[in-house]
């Protein structure tokens, strides 16, 4: 009784929240209005090679905060408005790769291989729709496993770990993560421990100055945007500029194909790719709850599990690569399955598990009201938990992004082909301006641009030397709540510097992530040629 109480105050909060206008006497709550439009722009940023979710997610954020403030009541839109980017930004990025051969996101790389020769061959209409039909169906099935799983891991984790055991939780997440991304283990630690440095820097909560040099700018900090756009968006902005400046005269010629036959999706089509959706989100859910793995990786296994599967009954010119439906329907179950499982460790453990998740846990931070951990899905007696009413207030607005996604994804989808068409040299000023605007509208003091910018360089000669700057900004976004639950458990067991390892759990995830670490060192290196 007490969960369904939960269950309907957070469709409350979320259909019966503030009202954007109303319409002859009606008001129109304002959450469902955020989801709808984060869904649309998300669509059309992932239609639009160059951008992605996370970039549109971390300009979009500051702006929401200073559209709707820092009340309660604001937390639901902001956070309905990204989410809302983040799913459509996913199935949007088979638009362009299914159309023009250009994946764009980097987990509809895998979508081009059949995709675009069912273009060639007169059915593009069809790879769309296979494609729309897949990404819901794994979407949905992640959510349900999210809203399922997320809080009986938070209540074990509440109930069997202490401080020190989150301490040592946390420093195995950091090191999963650090050794999983990117091409290089090495690599990896040292971009996580950049991170861990520049969140250090200022003034800890031993009132005592960090690193600042003696000036009075660095002893407050860095912003957490600045740090954040910095690296992710204006890195990325400086590396493809770089880019086009080398590649300035190179044209990509669009060439149409004509349709030929039937573009619907008949019961027989849909029996025939159901197995391969159905595989794909399985595999797109667990590696999507795994912090750091992403879903680039999800679209090469699940395209790699459906080929094998695929090739031991059907004849080679309908193998996978080849123009196959089934390739599709593998790499978009599997990539889009990942949208929903990545909010597992986030809402369970407090733990970004990828870009996109960085930027909830971010607005949680700015906004306060909600602090994503396992202390959210606690019952308190007496009263309600606001946070917890937040958490089904989360689970309803995934599901409301999952029916837009049915009833009108498909259709936006094929309105939105054109977005492949803009060049990139018009749209890249375009971002940097409003992520300089973005920054500014948060921070109001130049010092943030500054910073902001520095962010960048570094985050532009992180992708220049190939490492990966996600482990940094998770570090980032993780460092104080690792010093702080550091300092809990060292105070709670009097002073004892090896408490790490006096607790039996606690050592055995330091254990884990050393372990971690050395194996994914030794794989890479045997993987090398």
């Amino acid at each position: 009784m007490e969960v369904w109480t939960y269950i309907q105050l957070g469709v409350a909060a979320v259909f019966h929240g503030p009202d954007l206008f109303s319409i002859a006497g009606f008001g129109v709550p304002v959450t469902p209005m955020m989801v709808l439009f984060g869904f649309l722009l998300g669509i059309a940023v992932g239609a639009t090679p160059g951008l992605a979710g996370p970039m549109a997610m971390a300009i979009s954020l500051p702006i929401l905060i200073s559209i709707f403030g820092f009340s309660p009541d604001a937390l639901l839109p902001v956070m309905g408005f990204l989410i809302g980017i983040m799913k459509g930004a996913t199935i949007g990025g088979a638009v362009p790769a299914i159309l023009f051969n250009t994946p764009g996101t980097p987990d509809a790389f895998m979508t081009t291989l059949d995709g675009y020769p069912m273009t060639q061959a007169g059915k593009a209409r069809k790879a769309l729709k296979i494609a729309h039909v897949s990404s819901a169906s794994g979407d949905t099935f992640s959510d349900i496993v999210l809203i399922l799983c997320a809080p009986f891991l938070a209540v074990l984790v509440e109930a069997y770990l202490d401080l020190p055991e989150k301490t040592a939780l946390l420093v195995l997440s950091l090191a999963f993560i650090a050794s999983v991304i990117g091409d290089s283990v090495g690599k990896g630690l040292i971009s996580m421990g950049l991170g861990l440095l520049a969140v250090y820097i200022g003034t800890g909560e031993d009132f005592y100055p960090r690193l600042t040099m003696g000036t009075q700018t660095l002893a407050q900090g860095f912003p957490v945007a600045t740090a954040i756009l910095g690296v992710l968006i204006l890195g990325e902005v400086f590396k493809s500029i770089e880019d086009l400046w080398h590649d300035h005269r190179r044209t990509q010629k669009r060439l149409s194909y004509n349709e030929i036959g039937d573009q619907h999706l008949s019961r027989s089509d849909l029996r025939r790719i159901t197995p391969y959706i159905a595989r794909s989100a399985v595999i797109g859910t667990a590696i999507g709850a795994l912090p750091g793995v992403g879903s680039t990786l999800a679209a090469t296994l699940g395209f790699t599990t459906g080929s094998r599967r695929h090739a031991k009954k059907s004849p080679e010119e309908t193998q996978f690569g080849k123009g196959a439906p089934e390739g599709i329907a593998s790499t978009e179950a599997a990539n889009s399955s990942v949208s929903g499982a990545n909010l597992i460790p986030v809402l369970s453990l407090g733990i970004p598990g990828n870009a996109a998740a960085v930027f909830l846990i971010l607005a949680a931070d700015s906004i306060g009201g909600f602090n994503p951990g396992p202390s959210v899905f606690k019952f308190t007696t007496g009263g309600i938990n606001p946070e917890l009413v937040m958490a089904f207030g989360l689970f309803t607005i995934m599901m409301l992004a999952n029916l837009f996604n049915w009833t009108i994804g498909g259709g936006f989808m094929r309105v939105v082909g054109y977005m492949i068409r803009i060049p990139k040299h018009m749209l890249l000023p375009v971002v940097l301006l409003l992520t300089f605007t973005a920054i500014y509208v948060q921070e109001a003091r130049m010092s943030a641009i500054w910073f902001a910018v520095g962010f960048g360089v570094l985050g532009y000669l992180m992708r220049r030397v190939g490492m990966s700057p996600l482990p940094f900004v998770i570090a980032f976004i993780l460092g104080g709540n690792l010093e702080e639950t550091a300092r809990q458990a060292f105070a709670a067991t009097g002073g004892d510097a090896w408490f790490l390892f006096n607790n039996p759990i606690a050592a055995t995830f330091m254990a884990l992530a050393v372990i971690v670490v050395f194996f994914s060192s030794r794989s890479r290196k045997e993987a090398k040629p």
